[in-house]
């Protein structure tokens, strides 16, 4: 058996948030407030996401006064550009960007927009994208794109659209290599804040570490459920997890292997179900509904197996 990235990797797992507002756009509270609350919650990180737009001046919210030893923060914004086959605009969230990015020109597009923010460094995030009824066909011309967002907390509790999954394995099946993530997108307008998250390796807590940590997928996401361990040999996928109802296997189409019960904590997933796919990914579900999600595996990237 291999255990997989991120459970493989050197380092400690950090929580943390990588799409979120304040009052430099349209979040209720003002940026100091906003920190203080995923500190106070025992967030190792966040990305402070302000919609990058004309109205609210164009903001790259800059949070370096925040860090220090304990806590830190990436530099980002929520990117828009028009459009797509059924929305007005584009929702890109791009983690890493410099604090001089760039107002969106007239001639870009969101694909353009997610280039640039790409090639500027940035960690590239598909948002909601249930909630704005993304298509296939439009995600497919995202070729910037890092990872798709599996859930979006404030998307769920606010329209019963917080899910990605549709998309995400909609791109793997196309054979499109990204990873997921959940965030909460709090506005604080709600109760919307902390009902999605990531747990990083990382080897320190700085931003440098973090970033290059997502753009090589070193992280699962979760609603409160922990990913102890993933391992992959070549009949089983073996999983580790904190007491579980259920833990599943899914790939390609309707392709999956299953295994449901009361506190479960040690899974061995039969491959057999899953052998037509090139991918699986894995989904622990909570005695309370409450998910974490693997990044999705391509069978292909594992040492040792058929």
């Amino acid at each position: 058996m291999s255990s997989l990235t991120p459970f493989a990797s050197p380092g400690r797992f950090l929580r943390g948030n990588l799409h979120t507002h304040s009052t430099h756009s349209d979040g209720a509270m003002a940026l100091d407030a906003v920190i203080a609350t995923y500190r106070h919650a025992g967030y190792d990180f966040v990305s402070i996401t302000d919609h990058f737009l004309d109205r609210y001046k164009w903001p790259v919210t800059d949070t370096r006064s925040f860090r220090d030893g304990r806590f830190t923060t990436l530099i980002g914004a929520e990117l828009h550009a028009p459009r797509t086959e059924m929305s007005e605009i584009w929702h890109i969230v791009a983690v890493g960007l410099p604090l001089d990015f760039a107002p969106t020109t007239e001639a870009e597009d969101g694909p353009a927009l997610a280039r640039r923010a790409r090639e500027a460094g940035a960690f590239i995030g598909i948002a909601h994208p249930a909630w704005y009824s993304l298509s296939l066909t439009d995600a497919a011309t995202l070729d910037a794109a890092h990872a798709v967002e599996i859930y979006n907390h404030g998307c769920q509790l606010m329209h019963d659209k917080g899910d990605g999954a549709y998309l995400l394995d909609g791109m793997l099946d196309k054979g499109v290599r990204l990873t997921t993530y959940a965030c909460d997108d709090a506005h604080f307008k709600a109760p919307d804040f902390g009902g999605g998250w990531i747990e990083l390796k990382a080897e320190d807590n700085e931003p440098e570490a973090i970033l290059e940590a997502l753009k090589a997928g070193q992280f699962y996401s979760t609603q409160g459920p922990r990913l102890e361990d993933v391992a992959l040999g070549g009949e089983t996928v073996d999983i580790q997890c904190s007491p579980a109802s259920g833990v599943v296997a899914v790939g390609q189409g309707y392709l999956m292997s299953t295994r449901f019960g009361t506190g479960l904590t040690r899974v061995s997933l039969p491959l057999e179900p899953l052998k037509a796919s090139p991918w699986l990914r894995i989904i622990v579900i909570g005695a309370d509904g409450k998910r974490a999600w693997s990044n999705p595996i391509w069978k292909d990237e594992v040492a040792g197996l058929d």
